[in-house]
């Protein structure tokens, strides 16, 4: 029985995870669970896994439900809740799937305290891999990826030796545009970008796709995970997304792991990891599927995958800079305030002026994203920008 504690319970992440707890009833247990807003659903949530822990970082949520939370749970209120649960709850493994910064302090709590983290939420790694990464090995605890990508990578390197790995290989639906011109690309529309070929998603993320910023954090993500340098790490695009990733070994062979598409494979590998149990999903049919197709990305086209390999080789505050200043310009685009390419154009500005600290603690982590959002702003607004 694996006693998990899942942050940001209330989204498709938490959601699925919840999923698996209730197929694996007697593998896993949920014991902590924290939300930013989500009241509601976390109190559902509590009630159904017998949940004895509850964060609720939002101030303003956190005092609407305070009276509400049942005799006998201890509550974790504010924006400091979510760490104070982690470090005070007893587990084995925190599934970490909030997005943003937030995420960062009770992952490394996690690891501090000697429990497992499980990572769902791109930025504990792109802002603070370096930091994660180490405290793992201090402590000899597991960081094990959720992201459907880096979950195969994992699986395909166990048992191997990491001399033998020539490099790894993510892959991308490559979005809706992955065949459209540059004009055509000057021209995307919210909506276009918003219809994702094989994923339903957040509007975020699917903007990421549509970007390819989504992949360009999974390859920072990626050199962190699993200690190769960027140079190591490939993206390849597949758009029927069933190979899920791949590693590429010195004597030429390639492992790759396939699957149908749903996140409860990733999850449950995750938390009973390194078991291998039934899922109840349906395998994969191969002779339906026919077909598998690759092609290689065009960065010309979607610049983000050169911007990401930037700010992984030079590292420190430059990927926490270069996700942020995203977050700002997606939002923007979705509030029709900026043509698409200006999304990876406004990047790559915050990113030219940005002067980046090479070993930053949690503190400068959380600064220059700050920094990045503000500079973003900026743009937005016509500033000229300023360094820092």
């Amino acid at each position: 029985m694996k006693r998990v504690i899942l942050l940001g319970s209330s989204g498709s992440i938490g959601e699925s995870t919840c999923k698996v707890a209730r197929a694996l009833p007697d593998k896993m247990k949920i014991v902590g669970l924290g939300v930013a807003r989500s009241t509601a659903r976390v109190l559902e949530q509590a009630q159904e896994f017998g949940v004895r822990s509850i964060a609720v970082s939002d101030p303003q949520a956190a005092e609407k439900i305070r009276n509400e939370i049942p005799t006998g749970t201890k509550f974790y209120p504010g924006a400091e809740g979510l760490a104070r649960m982690v470090e005070e709850t007893e587990a084995d493994m925190v599934l970490v799937a909030i997005v943003g910064t937030a995420g960062l302090a009770p992952a490394l709590a996690a690891l501090k305290t000697g429990k497992d983290l499980a990572v769902a939420s791109k930025e504990i790694l792109v802002l603070a891999g370096s930091a994660v990464m180490a405290e793992a090995r201090k402590r000899k605890k597991q960081v094990l990826p959720v992201d459907s990508e880096h979950n195969a990578i994992f699986q395909c390197l166990q048992g191997a030796d990491e001399k033998g790995v020539r490099k790894i290989i993510l892959t991308a639906s490559g979005g809706p545009f992955r065949r459209s011109s540059a004009e055509e690309i000057e021209k995307v529309t919210v909506a276009q970008a918003l219809k994702h070929p094989t994923w339903s998603m957040g509007k975020k993320i699917t903007i990421d796709s549509a970007t390819m910023f989504n992949k360009g954090l999974e390859m920072i993500e990626a050199h962190w995970l699993f200690g190769l340098p960027m140079s190591q790490v490939d993206v390849v695009v597949h758009p029927q997304s069933i190979v899920h990733s791949m590693v590429e070994f010195v004597d030429g062979s390639v492992l790759a792991q396939l699957s149908v598409t749903d996140m409860c494979f990733p999850i449950q590998y995750a938390v009973t990891y390194p078991e291998r149990l039934p899922s109840g999903l349906p395998p994969l049919d191969l002779p339906k599927l026919g077909s598998l197709t690759f092609e290689a990305p065009d960065e010309k086209r979607f610049p983000a995958l050169r911007l990401a390999r930037e700010a992984g080789e030079q590292g420190g505050t430059l990927p926490g800079v270069f996700n942020a200043a995203n977050e700002v310009a997606v939002e923007a685009f979705l509030e029709e305030r900026i043509s698409f390419p200006k999304i990876w154009q406004m990047v790559e500005k915050v990113m030219q002026v940005h002067r980046a600290e090479k070993n930053p603690g949690l503190e400068s982590i959380i600064a220059a994203d700050q920094w990045a959002r503000a500079e973003a702003r900026n743009c937005l607004a016509g500033g000229k920008g300023t360094s820092g």
